[in-house]
């Protein structure tokens, strides 16, 4: 039984050992989109609250385009390998607010590319207007440079 014993030891290392090599998107860091927007995610706490700047190359507004403050989650439980996530950007040179919801993928390369989808809202002054200030969108976003 002794000798069994470091068997199963070896047996179970060398099967958990793949587990310890899967790599995980990792939201924190630089981020740029299919439009050349660029946005900045900041560490992402033990509850999954992350906040970062968001600083747009696309806006149809008369005032200097601003970086905007975001704030969202990311969603911990399995598969974190591939994980959800939502967030909102508080537009700082115009009284509109998006929202992105959208998953971080991992391809064979390690290469991680965030997917979303987004809802601009514009301030509008009637509710006969309400759908003129929403828009609807996809992203694609890549990593600038890995955070260390």
């Amino acid at each position: 039984m002794v000798q069994v014993t470091p068997f199963f030891l070896v047996l179970s290392l060398a099967l958990g050992a793949p587990q310890l090599l899967v790599e995980k998107c990792n939201l924190t860091g630089n981020w740029t989109n299919d439009l050349g927007s660029n946005m900045t995610i900041l560490a992402v706490d033990e509850k999954g609250n992350f906040a970062g700047l968001y600083n747009t190359s696309v806006a149809d507004h008369p005032n200097k385009i601003q970086q905007s403050p975001l704030v969202g989650f990311l969603h911990l439980t399995n598969p974190i390998d591939q994980p959800t996530f939502g967030f909102t950007v508080n537009w700082a040179f115009s009284e509109s607010t998006s929202v992105f919801t959208g998953q971080c993928f991992l391809d064979k390369d390690g290469k991680e590319t965030l997917k979303t989808i987004w809802l601009f809202r514009h301030h509008m002054n009637t509710t006969e207007d309400n759908w003129a200030g929403t828009l609807v969108g996809t992203n694609v976003f890549t990593r600038l440079r890995k955070q260390e």
